[in-house]
């Protein structure tokens, strides 16, 4: 879906919050892509409170977009966001990905467990493959995605290339 497409689904707003400021288009795999502002894809500070924009968002009749608030508040520790994600009635392609096992485990160098859209920070000044460039250490990528049949390996943008990162050389944040 090219974001012209995912724009005109969503209203021309963030699919999590409504917002309407820096929307971009976030894969959700293996459901497809969500339009998220940059509060919610992460590339700005949250205030408090703003993830309980969730408990409407989980009702959303677009199963990549049901999916991702799903995950999202799973990674979230407060009382309201376990209660929210227990009365979700998921549509039956969305239960589907929930049930089925994860075939790979990323994990950071920490032995966190990595998810896609997560943000990461570099622990070590990596040289990248075929270019001159160094990513530095203490780099954060946002809105990592992981790829599939290697636990070893993760993707993301840094300095606006998109490289393959080895998971033992990043931590969460």
């Amino acid at each position: 879906m090219t974001l012209d497409e995912l724009l005109t689904r969503s209203g021309g707003v963030c699919e999590f919050c409504g917002g309407d400021l820096r929307l971009g288009g976030v894969e959700v795999a293996p459901l497809g892509p969500v339009v998220l502002c940059a509060v919610c894809r992460g590339d700005r500070a949250d205030s408090a409170g703003h993830w309980r924009c969730l408990e409407g968002a989980a009702w959303s009749a677009v199963p990549a977009v049901q999916y991702a608030v799903w995950r999202r508040l799973r990674s979230l520790d407060e009382a309201w966001a376990t209660e929210t994600r227990d009365a979700m009635i998921l549509l039956p392609e969305v239960q589907a990905v929930v049930d089925a096992p994860d075939a790979v485990e990323h994990r950071d160098s920490n032995g966190v467990v990595l998810a896609a859209g997560d943000t990461v920070v570099l622990i070590k000044d990596l040289p990248v493959k075929g270019t001159s460039m160094v990513a530095k250490r203490g780099t954060a990528v946002r809105s990592i995605t992981l790829v599939a049949d290697n636990a070893a390996h993760i993707e993301g943008r840094v300095d606006g290339q998109r490289i393959v990162i080895l998971t033992e050389f990043v931590k969460k944040k």
